[in-house]
């Protein structure tokens, strides 16, 4: 068993699972945009590899863009609401349909606040993307207009979700065993 694999409990979502779902959600992201200026904005780091299969699995034209955003509290462990931009989209939004790509829609306290932000903009529309979403977290009113799998409020990590930077190249969701996180 490699190493990363040790620390996970059980598995969550597989690498199957996420592969279907993820030429689903293409499938239908392209029905509904078709004929339209389509661009995916991920919200770095944890939604990069989402990102990458979703785009392919979209068969039309779309664009790409990148920002990373945090909501920092006094000891970085709590959302305060507060949104930064650390690292801002390159280019204009006017006229074109904004699909927001994340990893995990859990609060919804930073999108709450960045989703009115970017509708300032002037886009033709600003819609939410999530492969995953904890419900039982949601503090702000938002929920995704395209998910993959709501999952139970557990410490989820692989496929781009990390702890400490780590497991993010897991080719599925896990939850990570306790005591790797309460050391």
């Amino acid at each position: 068993m490699a190493t990363l694999d040790r620390d996970i409990d059980h598995i969550l979502v597989t690498e199957e699972q996420l592969k279907a779902k993820v030429n689903e959600l293409g499938a239908q992201i392209t029905r509904d945009y078709a004929g339209r200026d389509l661009l995916l904005v991920s919200i770095l780091k944890g939604s990069v590899v989402f990102m990458a299969d979703l785009m392919r699995a979209i068969q039309m034209p779309c664009g790409i863009d990148f920002m990373v955003v945090s909501s920092y509290g006094g000891a970085n462990t709590t959302s305060t609401g507060l949104v930064k931009i650390v690292k801002d989209l390159d280019q204009d939004l006017s006229g074109k349909d904004l699909l927001i790509v994340e990893d995990i829609l859990d609060t919804g306290i930073t999108l709450s606040h960045l989703v009115p932000m970017l509708k300032l903009r002037n886009p033709a529309s600003v819609r939410l993307c999530t492969i995953l979403s904890k419900p039982s977290r949601r503090k702000a009113d938002i929920e995704p207009d395209y998910l993959g799998f709501e999952v139970p409020d557990e410490f989820v990590v692989g496929y781009g979700l990390d702890y400490d930077e780590n497991y993010r190249n897991l080719p599925y969701v896990g939850v990570l065993k306790p005591e790797v996180y309460s050391k």
